[in-house]
């Protein structure tokens, strides 16, 4: 299978390029928007020479790809911020490039990396297979653009139902190769035990459910190699875990100081999410299986995380 990724800059892109290069033999050929940070990147996992890398100016209708992949976006809820309003138009030129290429080539195959955002930004309880988006259109703030974004590209996609498109909405994701730096509760985490210092949080309940990188390849293949049809899945792992378990979790096996204090310092660019996952598992309509459970994903790449970091040091 020839595939285009779209997007390969994203840290999601990256480790599921690596997955790839693992496990099987589909030629990729990889768009960017600085493809000249690719090409480093790649001599520096060892794949050097073993993708083209493109500009976006490059991508052609002309070109014969089997699939489409698009990761363009943000992943972090401060860069989301910081994008503000520009999201709209970054996500529909992306969007807008691979649709053209469809409506040439009807049996492409098309996969946009959506959000759990999209169900909009109450998340009192986890959503399912009956959740409906809601969007509050009289009171639209910042932290809605995100979630707005995608569910706009979401209901673009299914009224395209003739073209094989699939939207794969990820809720959590955590590997050790991401960037430590972003405002999440887990990367706040990392950074507290890989700076010794005590991590202060707030009481506030919460669960997450993260997929280990390995799960989300495996929930790409299931998709690209089922028949063909138009739909959205879920992303979820054996077990999602909620925040007194991950903190001692986190405390047992790596050490983790930690502080419950009133208010949180953590950046909310897409809205607050007490459970922010979710129960619809139509992915297994489609073949797909988690290996690991939320905890289990994210011991493995803590430790892989620490392991690197005491080699370099």
């Amino acid at each position: 299978m020839r595939i285009a990724i779209l997007g390969a800059t994203s840290q999601i892109a990256k480790d599921l390029l690596v997955a790839f290069a693992k496990q099987d033999n589909h030629e990729l050929v990889l768009f960017a928007r600085r493809p000249e940070i690719v090409m480093p990147w790649l001599a520096s996992v060892g794949l050097s020479g073993r993708y083209a890398v493109k500009d976006f100016a490059a991508f052609s209708i002309d070109e014969h790809f089997d699939a489409l992949l698009n990761f363009v976006g943000v992943g972090d809820p401060a860069q989301a911020a910081a994008m503000g309003a520009s999201i709209f138009d970054v996500t529909l030129k992306y969007d807008q490039l691979a649709l053209n290429y469809l409506e040439h080539d009807p049996l492409c195959r098309y996969i946009f990396l959506s959000s759990g955002a999209a169900y909009g930004s109450s998340f009192d309880a986890p959503v399912d297979e009956n959740t409906k988006a809601t969007v509050a259109i009289n009171n639209l703030q910042p932290q809605d653009w995100y979630a707005v974004a995608k569910l706009h590209a979401e209901c673009r996609h299914r009224s395209l139902a003739h073209l094989p498109i699939i939207d794969i909405r990820v809720f959590n994701y955590f590997s050790h190769t991401q960037d430590m730096s972003a405002r999440f509760l887990i990367t706040d985490i990392v950074r507290a035990i890989l700076d010794k210092t005590v991590l202060k949080t707030s009481a506030d309940y919460i669960v997450r459910d993260f997929i280990h990188p390995s799960d989300f390849y495996n929930l790409v293949i299931a998709l690209l190699t089922a028949p063909t049809t138009s739909a959205v899945v879920d992303c979820y792992s054996k077990a999602p875990i909620d925040k007194p378990a991950l903190l001692t979790a986190m405390q047992e096996n790596f050490g983790l100081r930690y502080e419950i204090i009133e208010t949180s310092a953590g950046v909310n660019a897409t809205g607050s999410k007490p459970h922010y996952y979710s129960l619809n598992t139509k992915a297994d309509n489609f073949g797909y299986q988690p290996n690991f459970t939320s905890l289990e994903a994210l011991l493995l790449e803590v430790n892989e995380l620490l392991q690197q970091t005491n080699k370099i040091s």
